[in-house]
């Protein structure tokens, strides 16, 4: 009946953080991200922007830095709820120059989590499609989960707000921000007298 009826959309594509994870094959626990933005860049350009992961800290809201150990190891440190970070190891599991980088996190790290960016061309005079694949399995599961949801830190919206950020940064060299010249979040509507 209406039960046994499957959408042949990929599972990322799927709107519930659990019906993703298990159509993942990843047993309800780990929740997947896909977000695709339209970057006017060559693929090159973007890739190599991308593969050099400490570049990522300036577009990811939430990267506090990444520190690149070699070709194919980088530690990244990320805001997490509550003020506190959490940090991991990643290694490249797949790079293919100008077309993906694939990585993972390291056995034990703070987060388990995994991701693909592919670089695709778009139609003709469009740039480059950049695809954006994750899988994490949020601290204290769908606690966790619910806490970053409240501190506005959780990965889905946080992957369509750095997907955004990356565009702006390498269409006009910059990244547009609500921070006020003291570099702090400010509502524009409040003066101080």
């Amino acid at each position: 009946m209406a039960s046994d009826i499957r959408d042949d959309a990929p599972a990322s594509a799927a709107r519930d953080a659990h019906t993703r994870a298990k159509e993942s094959g990843r047993g309800g626990e780990d929740a997947v991200i896909g977000r695709t933005v339209t970057v006017n860049r060559p693929r090159e350009e973007i890739y190599a922007f991308w593969r050099d992961f400490s570049n990522l800290a300036g577009v990811m809201e939430n990267v506090e830095r990444i520190d690149v150990i070699d070709d194919l190891r980088s530690h990244w440190v990320v805001k997490a709820p509550a003020g506190k970070t959490v940090e991991w190891d990643a290694v490249v599991m797949d790079d293919e120059p100008g077309r993906l980088i694939a990585w993972q996190s390291v056995e034990g790290a703070d987060v388990k989590s995994s991701g693909r960016i592919e670089f695709l061309d778009a139609p003709p005079g469009r740039g480059t499609m950049v695809r954006a694949t994750f899988s994490y399995d949020p601290p204290a599961g769908w606690l966790g989960e619910w806490i970053a949801k409240i501190f506005q830190r959780e990965p889905n919206v946080q992957a369509r707000r750095d997907l955004r950020r990356l565009k702006q940064f390498l269409e006009t060299g910059e990244v547009t921000s609500s921070a006020g010249p003291s570099g702090r979040d400010e509502d524009p509507t409040e003066q101080a007298l």
